[in-house]
């Protein structure tokens, strides 16, 4: 489920390959209605899987720029998959 609450797009729940589709198009509706850069809080997200992880870089190639999107509270597993493919450096993650 996504939400937008206190300039934050917060998303919960658990991405799934039947529902990646979904979450990828609410979250692109409520990108491109907001101004940049927008941070995306994953705190409630259920699980950091790649599938997740796929749907924020595919929101990411509809922003202007790599830093249109600030990415907060990243799951461990997400973080160390971002780490692995040395993605750290192209996402903006913040505390």
């Amino acid at each position: 489920m996504i939400n937008f609450s206190n300039q934050e797009m917060q998303l919960s729940g658990q991405i799934t390959y039947d529902n990646a589709e979904s979450y990828y198009q609410q979250g692109l509706k409520v990108i491109q209605s907001q101004s940049y850069p927008v941070v995306v809080n994953l705190a409630q997200l259920e699980h950091g899987s790649t599938l997740a992880l796929a749907v924020l870089v595919r929101w990411l190639r509809q922003t202007p720029d790599a830093h249109s999107l600030h990415f907060k509270a990243v799951p461990e597993k997400m973080m160390k998959v971002i780490q692995a493919c040395h993605l750290q450096d192209d996402l903006k993650l913040i505390p």
